[in-house]
């Protein structure tokens, strides 16, 4: 309520106390008429300062200094956290103590209206949105149910049906043996009554005194010896197959995977209506080796951080060798078929994974032994990497169309990544939402999770970066920075920092392009000679330092490029 506009409250002078007041002496703290404005002045005895009464209501009252009463305190000293007045200042006890302005009324309207017009319905409007969300999440689970429920009667109904029918043929074969059964027994029955005829005869004529019956007897013994074909009725029993969950549940369908993403950035309000600007970790303007590591390979083609002082490598044979930053080897796996594997990652439990092209596995290393976690048919892994939330994600490419196809054609193969948990898939990415394919055909494929959870490929074959999100959904396409002084673009190793920023190799242009997590290019690192040399695989460790390995040299040099 404004006070000076408010006529809830009614003022009267201080001194007649009948009339309006239109002054306000702030030292006596007096509500003045213009009779008793003159009356009050008068005390020559005291000092007076009189304001009108809307001006005292639209500026701050100032407290009287308690050490110097006719001066009011418009500074605040820090140190001794008290208000203060100009003749205080220049006292000793207050001197070289840091000194701030008490607020201006001006600043409080502008921070009230910064809070009501800007800050508080932001937040209301956040509130909102998360109570949309609540909705949306409830909507979509009552879905969800409903869509599983039915998915469930048509199993039901579809397996009452198998049952129904495998019942109907155990009661068929049932007839049928019936038939063929009581044939058998009518036979069998007509015989007996013929041989007990037979025998009543017999013993007929054992008591008989005619010779002429006795002459007249035939045996039939002979025919009834001749025993009929025994009839074996082979019983039906039926063979239930195992079930297998994980089967049933890639059946029946499975939901994709949940996400629960933010950006992973800070962002203010400005005064002008809550523009966003991130905050965002600078980059080196140039640059710098830190290290560099002698390997045992010849040709070097991968790297991994185990963490941030060991490293995992792979070269041209089928050893994978573990290194620690002074170069010393700590420890040597070889693949268990022999085969070189395509690509190394690390789990976030810091065990080696191996992809194996030629035998369509991915193995995992315990210790020193080496155990497959996935087998494929009809596909074959090349690169891999280890999620934030523990699962893999395999880039895979199919075997040709058919047996009969011998064009040889990469285009007669496909692409997709597949996410798995353990062993069970979870999840297969391979078109956008027109049924187009994401990625080229080649088994010339990169990948590595941001941590915004997003999937980050590099397509060789396609000459681009191909960006979903965790649904699978495109989020972007980078086909290269435009520049007049570089070749096209041609993407090989790619990983990912703290800030969900994406490197990628350029191996035609032998520099690394660093993106931010939409797909804008920051800049290039073209200097730690990569001009001179062959740049194949890439990583980051947790302090965002590269090691990057150098295929004709086997070394993986450390470089630093963020501040």
């Amino acid at each position: 309520m404004d006070p000076w506009n408010s006529a809830q409250d009614f003022v009267r002078c201080t001194l007649c106390q009948t009339s309006v007041p239109l002054k306000y002496c702030e030292v006596c703290h007096t509500h003045l008429c213009e009779d008793c404005e003159k009356k009050h002045l008068s005390a020559f005895s005291e000092i007076h300062k009189v304001v009108s009464l809307q001006q005292y209501f639209t500026t701050l009252t100032y407290l009287n200094c308690e050490e110097h009463p006719t001066e009011q305190c418009k500074i605040h000293c820090d140190q001794c956290d008290i208000p203060i007045c100009t003749q205080c200042i220049s006292s000793k006890k207050h001197l070289k103590h840091t000194q701030t302005e008490i607020l201006k009324k001006s600043v409080l309207h502008r921070e009230l209206h910064e809070l009501e017009k800007i800050v508080y319905p932001t937040y209301q409007e956040i509130a909102s949105n998360i109570q949309m969300q609540k909705a949306d999440l409830n909507k979509n689970s009552q879905k969800l149910t409903t869509d599983i429920n039915n998915q469930g009667k048509l199993w039901h109904n579809k397996i009452d049906t198998v049952i129904k029918n495998l019942k109907s043929n155990v009661a068929d074969m049932e007839s049928k043996h019936l038939v063929v059964l009581k044939k058998q027994e009518d036979e069998i029955t007509r015989i007996i009554s013929e041989i007990s005829h037979s025998i009543f005869e017999l013993k007929k004529l054992l008591n008989s005194k005619n010779v002429c019956l006795v002459s007249e007897y035939k045996s039939r013994n002979p025919e009834f010896k001749q025993l009929p074909l025994k009839l074996k009725v082979s019983l039906l029993n039926f063979k239930p197959r195992e079930v297998h969950i994980d089967q049933l549940t890639e059946q029946f369908g499975f939901l994709s995977s949940l996400s629960f993403t933010t950006d992973d950035q800070h962002y203010i309000m400005s005064f002008q209506g809550a523009k966003s600007s991130p905050l965002d970790r600078s980059l080196m303007d140039v640059p710098r080796i830190i290290s560099s590591i002698d390997t045992m390979y010849d040709h070097i083609s991968g790297v991994s951080c185990l963490n941030d002082t060991e490293i995992w490598t792979r070269g041209l044979n089928n050893i994978m060798n573990l290194y620690n930053l002074q170069g010393d080897l700590l420890k040597s796996v070889q693949t268990n078929t022999g085969n070189n594997p395509w690509d190394i990652a690390v789990t976030r439990s810091g065990e080696l994974l191996y992809t194996d092209y030629h035998d369509r596995t991915v193995n995992i290393v315990k210790n020193t032994e080496v155990q497959t976690v996935i087998s494929l048919e009809g596909w074959k892994p090349l690169n891999i990497c280890s999620t934030l939330s523990g699962d893999l994600l395999v880039v895979m490419d199919s075997d040709d169309k058919d047996d009969d196809y011998s064009g040889g054609d990469e285009d007669a193969k496909q692409t997709k990544v597949v996410r798995y948990s353990g062993s069970k898939k979870k999840q297969s990415i391979q078109y956008n939402d027109t049924g187009e394919p994401l990625f080229s055909s080649g088994d010339t494929k990169y990948i590595s999770e941001n941590r915004n959870l997003d999937i980050c490929v590099s397509d060789h074959d396609a000459s681009a970066v191909v960006v979903v999100n965790q649904a699978g959904k495109l989020r972007f396409t980078y086909t290269g920075h435009q520049s007049p002084t570089k070749r096209q673009f041609s993407p090989r190793s790619i990983t990912t920092d703290s800030k969900s920023r994406v490197l990628v190799l350029d191996c035609n242009n032998h520099c690394i392009h660093i993106l931010d997590q939409d797909g804008q290019f920051l800049r290039y690192i073209e200097n730690c000679h990569l001009q001179l040399r062959i740049p194949m695989g890439l990583c980051v460790d947790t302090k965002d330092n590269l090691f990057l390995a150098e295929w004709d040299t086997g070394k993986v040099k450390k470089i630093q490029y963020s501040m």
